[in-house]
């Protein structure tokens, strides 16, 4: 599934997505991937959280992980990405490549204006 708009993600989706590549993960889970990931230079709120997960789900790119696949005592929400997301993902991961090949190239090319 491609990104709809081939718009860059939200900082926010593309934080959410990374904390739920490797693991299914709790709200307070996301929160505390995001941080670490980031190194703590990227904190997202519950409100932001929520809000962007309810979005990633409409779009089928995040899910809900099945009551049945979690402890019985668990009683929080897991979330999931889908083989959507994931792709979704790998296409902004593309794409940020692309912005840093490009970014890197023109540092090396420093051209002198001509006046």
């Amino acid at each position: 599934m491609k990104n709809s708009s081939n718009a860059p993600l939200s900082a926010a989706t593309l934080h959410i997505l990374l904390a739920l590549a490797s693991e299914d993960l709790h709200g307070y889970g996301i929160i505390q991937e995001i941080a670490r990931q980031s190194q703590g230079s990227y904190r997202l709120g519950p409100g932001t959280l929520y809000d962007n997960l309810k979005k990633l789900m409409d779009q089928k790119l995040v899910i809900d992980v099945p009551r049945s696949a979690l402890p019985k005592d668990e009683e929080r929400r897991f979330y999931r990405m889908t083989s959507a997301g994931r792709e979704v993902l790998k296409e902004e991961v593309d794409r940020l490549r692309d912005v840093i090949a490009t970014a890197q190239s023109r540092l090396r090319e420093r051209r002198p204006r001509n006046a």
